[in-house]
């Protein structure tokens, strides 16, 4: 297609140039040819017009392209930065409420984040991101917004591990709120709390808030350890079977406060 254009646009050109005279019958040829090519070289005319066309826009299009990655990236930029003061924000309100606990315990204590649990599975705990550097001593209670942890069972320079009240080794002191009915906080292999050594003739229900009695020397008396899901009777024991909802969802934990004051004994009747 271009050879025989080329070779036409020749043959014209030569026409052309051997057909300009005056003898109006010596031009004829060179007009009849300039009509024929006039389709020919407009089409060629029009195709380097779209090609010059094509190649701006695509050029135009490779800018505009580049132009997008760059607002993408600097839209992920704004939205991580927007998500990190979020979280600023959400720790704060936390560290916030901490506080508040603190001072309504009248005790003093030192804030701590959640940095790892046990990796083996054998038994129930946290690590934490304080240790004796910061006054922290093993046997101390730890508690969250929401209830109690647990106690410190292993702690050095900068961290220390918490042994949680659902891990079946553990063992708190507690009472019924409503009906005082005083048992032992445990937990249980599979999951939950159980609370043992109810007295059958006591008036458990399920809702009942447990708390803590302060008898143990560790924790506070009155720090909420859950409420009553389940009560039954059954078997020939002596004792009801009480199964108690923690108030902690442990596996979402990611802050606590230590607190670094023994609390004194305290000394309860059965129904005071």
């Amino acid at each position: 297609m271009v050879l025989t254009s080329g070779l036409l646009l020749l043959f014209a050109l030569h026409l052309l140039s051997t057909g300009v005279r005056p003898d109006a019958r010596a031009s004829k040829p060179s007009l009849v040819l300039m009509e024929a090519l006039k389709p020919l070289l407009t089409v060629e005319s029009d195709m380097a017009d779209e090609g010059s066309d094509f190649l701006h826009n695509y050029f135009d299009l490779v800018g505009v392209r580049q132009d997008n990655l760059h607002l993408q990236q600097q839209l992920a930029q704004l939205e991580g930065q927007q998500r990190r003061m979020a979280e600023l924000e959400a720790e704060n309100r936390h560290l916030a409420d901490l506080l508040e606990l603190r001072e309504a315990l009248a005790t003093t204590a030192i804030a701590a984040n959640v940095i790892g649990s046990d990796a083996t599975g054998l038994s129930r705990t946290l690590m934490l991101s304080a240790g004796d550097l910061q006054g922290v001593q093993r046997g101390m209670a730890v508690i969250s917004i929401d209830g109690v942890v647990g106690k410190l069972i292993a702690v050095s320079h900068d961290a220390a591990r918490v042994l949680l009240i659902s891990d079946h080794n553990s063992a708190l002191d507690a009472f019924d709120q409503r009906s005082r009915a005083r048992g032992i906080i445990a937990g249980v292999v599979e999951d939950g709390l159980v609370m043992k050594y109810v007295d059958r003739s006591e008036d458990v229900k399920p809702g009942d808030m447990i708390v803590t009695s302060g008898m143990d020397g560790i924790f506070a008396r009155g720090l909420l350890v859950g409420t009553v899901a389940r009560v039954s009777q059954e078997g020939p024991g002596l004792f009801l079977n009480v199964e108690v909802k923690a108030a902690v969802n442990f596996r979402e934990l990611e802050q606590v406060m230590i607190l670094t004051a023994r609390p004194a004994v305290a000394t309860m009747q059965a129904n005071g």
